[in-house]
């Protein structure tokens, strides 16, 4: 089966060590990151999170504890890494990125997961593309989480889906 490769959120903001949403582990994740996106070709989808113009319900005390985040897309801690130029992004003011956009490029293929953070919005797309009955693999070395503890707590939360979320290293996946 044909599968997509979703490389969720590797942004500025959760690269950079100054930033309130630094992911201590990023930097490590990117070299993998790098392999599957070389080895799905012309099946990648970049995605970030991005604030909303006007945060509603309880995105609002969300966004009264990260002041900062309120910025346009444009802004450059809502860009993708340097490392990688995408054509075009998916993006999306929630934690999950399974959204319209998401669902029509992926299509009736599997889904493969990397990027940050494991504990949130990667673990938030896993769970609602697989509730929308999509195959979803996320790649357990080519993701990182706010800490090691929470990293590895989603991927065992993770696991408890199978058989419709896997969970396999990039060499699992490669091979």
């Amino acid at each position: 089966m044909r599968s997509v490769l979703a490389v969720i959120d590797l942004q500025n903001v959760f690269a950079d060590r100054t930033s309130p949403w630094f992911t201590p582990r990023f930097a490590e994740v990117v070299p993998q990151i790098a392999r599957l996106v070389t080895a799905f070709g012309t099946n990648v989808v970049f995605t970030r999170f991005v604030a909303p113009t006007q945060p509603e319900g309880a995105w609002k005390r969300y966004y009264a504890q990260w002041p900062f985040a309120l910025q346009p897309p444009s802004a450059p801690l809502y860009q993708v890494i340097d490392n990688f130029q995408p054509t075009s992004t998916v993006d999306a003011t929630t934690f999950g990125k399974w959204t319209p956009r998401m669902a029509t490029r992926v299509g009736g293929a599997g889904l493969v997961l990397a990027g940050v953070s494991t504990d949130c919005c990667v673990l938030s797309t896993a769970l609602a593309a697989a509730d929308a009955g999509v195959s979803v693999t996320v790649v357990s070395d080519a993701c990182a989480g706010v800490d090691d503890e929470s990293h590895a707590k989603a991927l065992d939360i993770l696991r408890l889906y199978g058989p419709l979320v896997t969970v396999a290293t990039t060499e699992e996946v490669l091979g």
